[in-house]
């Protein structure tokens, strides 16, 4: 292949990425990358830890990882590609093969030729289409200069009181930025019913909601802003929603962004209905010597088989050397996403792969859910902990279609749901999960591995001997309803059910799974029974009995006892026997 100029628009994740893996294969060709920013190849996703002062410098962000600086010079001298900050694409003309520029500083126009040429423009934040957003102290985290902003701030004392709206992730970990650090009193505010939506269902949502109410913020769900009003000194705030005012210093507007397809729309590539760069698996667009990655492009859903929006930086790498190897002669596809997602809310980690149950039921699937808590290494090992899985499963193929999770231990968490994502995009099944080979060791895993636990409760649902009710269940049939014809029945021991006895007397009945099969004249006959125990093992051995006993009025409460109380729906303290 003779010499080709490669021009690249956007130079923060994939643009970078493109530009060294052409430059690796082919150290003839000429690139160049532009962008209108100053700041270039730059970890966005770790905006919220410099604020919260995790990442204590700025720079952090834009070093590699033997601390040299990513800036023009260092692009030009160890990498041999030429960068051109401060300047904005401004029009491709597709038949000449040339891309417009305009020079930030001088204001002048250019026209920069070129054989292969790659959109890396990356998202737009959305905009609240209300009064009073463009005011100064309403604010965003899309780029280096609003974290600068912001940082600069509360440096100087200036935010005692914050709004946050939306309770995605960009605006849980805000909250934890805020909070943790600078102390600053922080509500957040979200359209949906429940926080991360989308990404959790509502018995995880509940329990990122109560974990956040733990450290300090307030969460207000089901809420939309209405305004957002400045006071007499003209630095305060009134952030007012459908049913409430909330007073603060600053607002951070984190309501989701959306692909910036503009400069291939203008140019006549096809984009889809959401302005997205429509690529193909070679990530070419319409016109074939121009590529499109990152957050400005749509990819395959591996579970759905629809396009999606994935704004991740782990997926703009990766693309990146997909786009780079292509142009300097290779063959190389990209076939999709599970949608992998992890991020860290104070001491809680949660991820997931894949898609929840209720865009599931969306999709057509004839979804179900197993949940399980249970200890995320030996249950003996000092370090252990509670984790949270719940795995969706399609009943009539048992095809695996997502998995999330909840845990303080972030590491062990998003190493199962790594090892999860790796079946999904297989078309994986419960019996791959319940079989799924796990290296043990106390201080990482447990024999029977919380993985496979999950995927033999999964398969046990499935075959229709374990019959579940949802912490969610629990909730409406028992204590917001208190219908007089449902009991919980209480498996656990003596100690660990005593509260709850006093609590809800002859509605909470306690009686040991180990002394059940002797006591059974003493479990009511005509009344529904939610069996219960810590986690929903026991409850499960309990079920069984109940049935072989002929008592078929009787479900297990998923995740038992500690999901309904890491959910936020009971407040009781028990001793630790179970």
């Amino acid at each position: 292949m003779a010499t080709q100029r490669v021009v690249i628009v956007g130079a923060v994740a994939l643009g970078p990425k493109t530009a060294c893996r052409i430059k690796r294969l082919r150290p003839d060709f000429d690139v160049v990358m532009v962008d209108q920013d100053q700041y270039i190849s730059y970890g966005g996703c770790g905006i919220p830890y410099y604020i919260s002062g995790d990442v204590s410098d700025l720079s952090a962000l834009m070093s590699t990882s033997f601390h040299m600086l990513r800036t023009p010079e260092f692009f030009e001298k160890a990498k041999g590609v030429r960068v051109m900050t401060r300047t904005r694409a401004e029009a491709i003309d597709r038949e000449r093969k040339t891309l417009r520029v305009r020079r930030l500083e001088t204001k002048e126009d250019q026209e920069i030729p070129y054989d292969f040429l790659v959109l890396a423009t990356g998202s737009l934040p959305n905009k609240l289409p209300i009064p009073g957003v463009d005011h100064p102290r309403v604010m965003s985290v899309s780029n280096l200069h609003d974290a600068s902003a912001i940082k600069e701030m509360l440096s100087k004392g200036a935010v005692g009181r914050a709004v946050i709206v939306g309770a995605g992730a960009i605006g849980c970990e805000m909250a934890e930025a805020l909070t943790d650090l600078w102390g600053v009193e922080t509500s957040m505010v979200e359209i949906a019913p429940q926080v991360l939506p989308g990404v959790l269902d509502s018995t995880l949502a509940r329990m990122v909601a109560s974990h956040l109410d733990e450290r300090g913020v307030a969460v207000y769900t089901g809420e939309t802003v209405r305004e957002i009003l400045p006071g007499d000194d003209g630095e305060s705030l009134t952030v007012r929603t459908s049913q409430r005012d909330l007073a603060a210093d600053v607002v951070i507007t984190a309501v989701g962004v959306r692909p910036n397809g503009f400069l291939a729309a203008h140019a006549g590539l096809l984009v889809s209905p959401r302005g997205a760069v429509v690529v193909n698996h070679r990530l070419q667009t319409s016109d074939p010597c121009i590529y499109a990655g990152g957050d400005c492009i749509e990819v395959i859903h591996r579970i759905t088989g629809k396009p999606f929006h994935f704004p991740q930086g782990s997926l703009a790498n990766r693309q990146g050397r997909i786009i780079g190897t292509n142009i300097a002669g290779g063959c190389a596809t990209f076939e999709g996403s599970v949608g992998s997602f992890a991020v860290k809310i104070f001491d809680l980690a949660v991820a997931t792969a894949g898609i929840t149950h209720k865009t599931a039921v969306s999709e057509g699937f004839d979804a179900v859910q197993a949940l399980v808590i249970q200890a995320d290494r030996a249950h003996f090992y000092p370090t252990q902990d509670l984790m949270t899985l719940a795995v969706v499963v399609d009943r009539k193929t048992r095809r695996l279609l997502g998995i999330q999770g909840v845990s303080r231990n972030g590491d062990a968490l998003v190493g199962r749901i790594n090892a999860v994502s790796a079946l999904l995009a297989r078309r994986g099944t419960v019996e791959d999960l319940s079989n799924l080979e796990v290296a043990y060791t106390p201080p990482f895993a447990a024999a029977m591995d919380i993985v496979n636990a999950l995927g033999n409760t999964a398969e046990n649902i499935l075959d229709g001997l374990n019959v579940t009710a949802d912490p969610d269940d629990f909730e409406t049939c028992f204590l917001q309803d208190a219908a007089p014809d449902v009991v919980c029945l209480d498996v656990r021991g003596p100690k660990n059910a005593e509260p709850f006895v006093k609590a809800f007397g002859d509605r909470w009945i306690n009686i040991p799974q180990e002394t059940l099969a002797q006591r059974l004249d003493a479990v009511p006959k005509d009344k529904r029974l939610l069996v219960v125990c810590n986690s929903g093992v026991r409850s499960y051995e309990a079920l069984l009995q109940l049935r072989a006993a002929g008592i078929e009025n009787a479900v297990n409460v998923q995740g038992g006892v500690a999901a309904i109380k890491k959910s936020g729906m009971i407040r009781l303290d028990e001793e630790g026997e179970d």
